[in-house]
């Protein structure tokens, strides 16, 4: 059974988004193509209501691209434990309130056990100033937190 991985709506938007002009937008988007063309099938893809929110805003047909990627995927429910989990979270100063979706994501991923979440957002998730602060706050909450990563960072060297 493959391990199963929480997919955060950045890693769609940029998987999905027209090439950027940007050379680091640009080669996140090539590493999320790479991870995508190389790595997803060793791993059950999850999402929340939250995730088909979040892809669902924006630009009409930028959000139809985005939610056909993700209309394969495992759907997890947003729990009451994942919503006071993200709570805390914000309540003890892991994340600011601003970025309470990133929290819940978190709780969500965390709430339901999946060991990898994966993203691009590396200001208020996969950003190792705060990682131990969200491990602590979760483990206090009876949780382990997932691997907060990105494509780069999850993909396997393979022979």
């Amino acid at each position: 059974m493959p391990q199963r991985i929480y997919v955060e709506t950045t890693f769609v938007s940029y998987l999905t988004a027209r090439p950027s002009r940007d050379l680091i937008v640009a080669a996140h988007q090539q590493l999320s193509h790479d991870w995508w063309d190389h790595c997803r099938n060793d791993y059950e893809l999850c999402i929340s209501q939250l995730v088909l929110q979040e892809a669902g805003d924006g630009d009409p047909q930028a959000a139809q691209e985005r939610l056909k990627v993700l209309a394969t995927m495992s759907l997890l429910e947003i729990t009451e434990e994942a919503v006071e989990l993200a709570e805390e979270l914000v309540r003890a100063g892991a994340l600011p309130e601003k970025a309470e979706n990133d929290a819940l994501h978190i709780a969500i991923a965390a709430a339901h056990r999946i060991p990898y979440l994966l993203t691009w957002n590396c200001r208020h998730m996969a950003n190792a100033t705060i990682r131990r602060q969200i491990e602590a706050i979760c483990a206090g909450k009876g949780y382990k937190a997932p691997v907060i990563c990105t494509p780069e960072e999850l993909m396997e060297v393979k022979p």
